[in-house]
């Protein structure tokens, strides 16, 4: 999906020093305190946002010094969860700051049935994160993986997962499968568009390598659906792929509530 440029600056910043401050990491290997959401759990719905180790250490690569996992953040999960509310009966939680943030060491995790990750090919797990993970996907979470490209950031991707779950493999999906139609029917996965030049795809991973079987994760390659949410109400996406990449939002989560 085409993506305008990623925002940079006074945004961004507001990111850092939040979770800067609400975050203490030595090496990656503490477990950081969730960052956003309502102050309790009163049965909302939660965007749940992953932070994570970036495995090119400073922030990304020389050319770029932003954080991948925050990308979009947070006007992203706020226009969802808006879209969500008004047409769902879904009660999400709307604050500012769109969602929480957590690392998938942290146990609170379990209290969310979804969670989101932007920018899996700079992604590095810990052991315990490792292990975190395994088990939030074994008791029910959904994880999308979202705002990537090509092969390099694909086998970033695989080769992470591949520490959670050593003998599943990624499977090729299409629009027949349930969760494409969990809230809308989506008939085509094919879009007009691409991203950066590449064509979309759709990948799950599910539990046992059974296609039939319980869906586990999604990976969006060569799309950047979250950008799409971002920049839904500014006029830099068109409203056809605005709203396909809202559609695909609300049917993962319902998905991931009803699953």
């Amino acid at each position: 999906m085409t993506a305008p440029m990623k925002r940079r600056g006074p945004a961004l910043a507001v990111v850092v020093l939040l979770v800067g401050g609400a975050m203490a990491l030595i090496g990656g290997s503490a477990v950081a305190d969730p960052v956003g959401g309502p102050n309790r759990h009163d049965g909302r719905f939660v965007f749940a946002r992953i932070r994570y180790t970036d495995g090119y250490a400073g922030g990304g690569f020389a050319y770029r010094q932003d954080l991948p996992w925050a990308h979009d953040y947070p006007t992203a999960e706020r226009n969802l969860m808006r879209i969500l509310e008004s047409i769902t009966l879904v009660d999400p939680y709307m604050g500012q700051d769109g969602g929480v943030i957590l690392m998938f060491d942290d146990p609170n995790l379990f209290r969310y049935p979804f969670a989101y990750m932007s920018e899996p090919g700079y992604w590095s797990l810990t052991e315990a994160e490792t292990v975190g993970l395994r088990n939030y996907l074994l008791k029910g979470g959904f994880l999308i993986f979202d705002d990537f490209h090509g092969d390099l950031m694909w086998f970033n991707m695989e080769e992470q997962m591949r520490k959670v779950f050593p003998d599943l493999r990624w499977i090729e999906l299409d629009a027949t499968h349930p969760v494409y139609h969990s809230f809308f029917d989506i008939d085509s996965l094919v879009y007009d568009e691409v991203y950066r030049g590449d064509i979309p795809i759709f990948f799950g991973l599910f539990e046992d390598n059974d296609p039939n079987g319980r869906l586990l994760s999604v990976a969006n390659h060569n799309n950047d659906i979250g950008d799409s949410w971002e920049w839904a109400d500014t006029g830099w996406i068109s409203i056809d792929l605005s709203n396909e990449a809202f559609k695909l939002g609300v049917n993962y989560i319902m998905y991931a509530l009803t699953h």
